[in-house]
């Protein structure tokens, strides 16, 4: 497989800038401990259980600002120039890219498990169910950040990311259940696919519901991140081309 070498090249370069690493792993679980903390004090503390989702969720959105970094500041360098020249076909870059950013999710979720275990951590689904919305919205994540990668420079990126951040914190069912938002921004946050993998890992995790019950919240997951992915690399091999 002709992308496994730059794939390989770009996680020794994440292992070279601990930031990146440290980051995107501990941040969510920093989040679900805050949230947890909190709302301790209310009659209806959130467990360890409700959090994992959110908190996820929200980890993955740092994964899409360091994919989008990575890829333009790479894309506007004289390595990417070089790599171009090599038979490498766009959507071998575009996986190259990105399954070192899958694997750092995967590490994530493990964190958030143990950090979660001693919070009131009651399981009545599937595990294994629970972690497909999960992982299918990372990869989502990772897609869009190879899409505007693929699109703007470095400084831009880092600008970009908050427009997507924010909604993910806001309406992505991350710290508080969408439905208490209501209205407008709730039809928002149901046409995007933040809160669809929230409440179908939740859904698994808290009521038991099995792969079908959730096939509506993973078809809006899938329906963005094979979107994504298309546009990243189409966007590559203009931008590449240009």
């Amino acid at each position: 497989m002709r992308f496994t070498a730059l794939a390989a090249r770009n996680l020794k370069e994440m292992y070279r800038d601990p930031f990146t690493l440290i980051l995107p792993i501990l941040m969510p679980a920093a989040i679900l401990l805050l949230m947890w903390a909190i709302t301790q004090s209310e009659e209806e503390a959130l467990t360890g259980t409700w959090l994992i989702p959110g908190s996820a969720v929200f980890g993955f959105s740092m994964l899409f600002l360091f994919s989008a970094t990575a890829l333009s500041r790479d894309r506007d360098s004289a390595l990417l120039s070089r790599l171009l020249t090599t038979p490498l076909k766009s959507s071998d870059f575009i996986l190259a890219y990105s399954l070192p950013y899958i694997a750092i999710a995967v590490i994530q979720i493990a964190v958030l498990f143990a950090v979660a275990a001693p919070l009131k951590l009651e399981i009545s689904g599937n595990v294994g169910i629970a972690l497909i919305p999960l992982i299918l919205m990372a990869i989502c994540f990772i897609g869009l950040g190879i899409f505007l990668g693929s699109l703007f420079n470095e400084k831009q990126t880092g600008g970009i990311a908050w427009v997507v951040i924010l909604p993910t914190i806001f309406l992505g069912d991350v710290m508080f259940p969408i439905e208490a938002i209501g209205g407008v921004f709730q039809d928002i946050g149901e046409a995007l696919p933040f809160a669809h993998a929230s409440q179908a890992a939740r859904n698994v995790m808290m009521e038991g519901a099995n792969f079908g019950d959730i096939t509506a919240d993973l078809g809006w997951v899938l329906g963005y991140t094979v979107a994504f992915f298309l546009l990243g690399v189409l966007c590559f091999r203009w931008k590449t081309k240009g």
